[in-house]
């Protein structure tokens, strides 16, 4: 059975991560909620609009599983086509309009989530997620476009604890990523070593392993969400199959994008 005070934590880390990010585009101005962020085609404004889509989405989740699941059976949410749509839809509106909506839509899911029952599962564009699941995404996800943000407006974030939602995710998301790439999961579990903010070391998988990965947690978390090349991070692999994953690896559901090009090259998109 799920652990309620577990749930409570990665609610008011969610929480957090919001507030983080409301802190960065509160007081910006028409100009910087129209800037392109490396996500092409992208503003600020798209990267707000695109989590608020996807919090409605999940409070849909929550609040009616059978009307999201029944919209997936329908075929009436094609994922890539929806968050181009949703995002470009909330980036034409006025960005004090989108702010608010995306201030309230975040508020009522955390409402939502800490109402629902911690053992709940709830349905989702891959495996149904529990309370605490739902949560864990949408921070992954507010933290990873908060890095889009914050590279546009040339802000350097400091990492919190709350990264090990982030590197627990992409973990967890090891055969998801070869998969998504047409690419077979390997067999045997890897280790993975990572540096904590605070100094501490997070770990995964057996300590015997052949199959390693290490590095500082910032990094792999970044190169998770595909923020980064894996080039331009300190993460290294120990084994043919570990560093496959490294070219990967993926924290979120949906096709992985372009990734960004190596800092060299001039960083893409």
């Amino acid at each position: 059975m799920a652990d309620p005070q577990a749930v409570r934590a990665v609610l008011e880390d969610l929480r957090a991560e919001g507030d983080a990010l409301d802190g960065l585009v509160a007081g910006l101005g028409a100009r910087e909620w129209g800037a392109g962020t490396p996500a092409e085609g992208w503003t600020v404004a798209h990267q707000i609009a695109h989590l608020a889509w996807t919090d409605g989405r999940a409070l849909l989740a929550v609040r009616d599983p059978a009307q999201f699941t029944a919209e997936l059976g329908r075929g009436a949410v094609e994922l890539g086509m929806a968050v181009a749509e949703g995002a470009a839809a909330g980036a034409a509106e006025p960005y004090g309009e989108l702010l608010a909506r995306w201030r309230n839509g975040r508020g009522l899911l955390l409402e939502v989530l800490a109402a629902a029952p911690p053992e709940a599962r709830f349905p989702w564009y891959g495996p149904p997620m529990s309370t605490a699941s739902v949560a864990t995404g949408r921070l992954m996800e507010t933290w990873a476009h908060g890095e889009d943000v914050a590279d546009t407006l040339g802000v350097r974030r400091e990492p919190t604890a709350r990264l090990r939602h982030v590197a627990r995710i992409a973990v967890r998301a090891r055969d998801y990523a070869f998969s998504v790439h047409g690419l077979t999961p390997p067999a045997e579990p890897f280790r993975v070593e990572l540096a904590a903010p605070d100094g501490e070391l997070w770990t995964y998988g057996p300590p015997d392993a052949e199959q390693r990965v290490t590095g500082p947690a910032l990094d792999f978390c970044l190169l998770a969400v595909r923020r980064r090349h894996r080039d331009d991070t300190a993460v290294r692999a120990w084994g043919a199959d570990a560093d496959a994953w490294l070219s990967v690896a993926q924290a979120f559901a949906g096709p992985p994008g372009k990734g960004r090009a190596p800092a060299a090259d001039g960083g893409a998109a």
